[in-house]
């Protein structure tokens, strides 16, 4: 029976069938637990997992590196393995967009402000919620990634996992290091620093310009939040001219300093309080600002509008089953 299931699984590579062979998939295993057996297309490797096969193992064997797992997990709907199961392994991306015929995938965008021992207030988490937080994403197998990465997701460049989740964290307090960091690292999270600047290095509860160079070094990405953290949009009676020059000060001068500071310019920026309009928008288009972020309760997908990406505020208060519901990772949509 199994060499007849393996020659079945041959012929549909030969026919080039993805669809086909995850339909003709193995109802039950074996009787006797046999050595892996891989099938090999140009888009796909199929095999049928041997006793301690992992997800993690097989991505390791096939494509080169562990952490490709999700690949393997998302294509075949499992997290775990069964000896004899048929596993198809793709090679490379195939949904870019996270567009499917049910609805689009969501990419939550998390932002947290300053983290204590104790809670303080609705912007300051007790570091005890935090890691709470941060060990339920890890337990329940969300794939922490980079800024970098969901920007390449919102340009049809990367596909990123289905359960993937972004951290970020506004205006640069020295909390970071103390509360946050060591349980990002721990777990191998990543997460995005967006500082004004006018803030750094100012005393003992912000973040210098030293500590900003060795948490980029270490993998944090350290973007813009503008200089004085004020409210970007038009005030009433400002004119044109003193608009322009304020937006010049508040966008630009970040990126000159970054520059002489942090060896390279920030590309991204998260608006003060999330506030922005279409002008604030055009003027962050103009300082050279390829993406930048709101405060709005929403997930994105990847035709999100670059500068109006949106990220969920995390407060203090939020239980374990609020900070959840924060976590939406499909729309569904009857798309046709």
């Amino acid at each position: 029976m199994r060499g007849k299931i393996n020659s079945l699984v041959w012929l549909l590579f030969v026919i080039g069938s993805p669809i086909l062979f995850a339909a003709c998939a193995v109802t039950s295993a074996p009787e006797q637990a046999q050595p892996s057996q891989a099938f090999e297309s140009e888009e796909f490797v199929v095999v049928f997992a041997s006793p301690g096969d992992t997800t993690q193992s097989l991505a390791a064997k096939f494509l080169g590196d562990p952490n490709k797992a999700w690949m393997i997990e998302d294509y075949n709907g499992v997290t775990a393995l069964l000896a004899g199961q048929q596993v198809i392994i793709p090679k490379r991306a195939w949904n870019l967009s996270g567009v499917s015929p049910s609805g689009y995938q969501l990419v939550p965008i998390l932002v947290y402000h300053n983290l204590g021992a104790q809670a303080k207030g609705r912007m300051t988490i007790a570091a005890k919620s935090f890691e709470e937080q941060m060990r339920y994403l890890k337990s329940e197998g969300f794939r922490v990634v980079s800024l970098k990465e969901f920007l390449e997701f919102v340009s049809l460049k990367r596909q990123l996992p289905q359960k993937s989740v972004v951290l970020t964290f506004d205006d640069g307090y020295k909390s970071f290091l103390q509360f946050a960091y060591p349980i990002l690292k721990e777990l191998g999270f990543v997460a995005t620093l967006f500082v004004y600047t006018d803030y750094v290095g100012t005393g003992a509860n912000a973040l210098s310009w030293a500590d900003l160079r060795k948490l980029a070094d270490e993998g944090f990405e350290i973007e813009a939040h503008s200089k004085t953290h004020g409210d970007l949009r038009r005030a009433a009676g400002e004119s044109t001219e003193a608009f322009a020059r304020r937006m010049r000060a508040e966008m630009a001068q970040p990126r000159e300093l970054f520059s002489k500071n942090m060896g390279h310019v920030p590309q991204t920026l998260a608006y003060p309080f999330g506030r922005q309009d279409d002008g604030v928008v055009q003027k962050a288009r103009e300082n050279g600002y390829l993406a930048a972020f709101t405060v709005r309760r929403q997930g994105n997908p990847s035709f999100t509008e670059p500068l109006r990406i949106h990220r969920n505020q995390i407060y203090s208060e939020m239980s374990l089953a609020e900070f959840i519901k924060n976590l939406n990772l499909f729309s569904a949509e009857a798309l046709k």
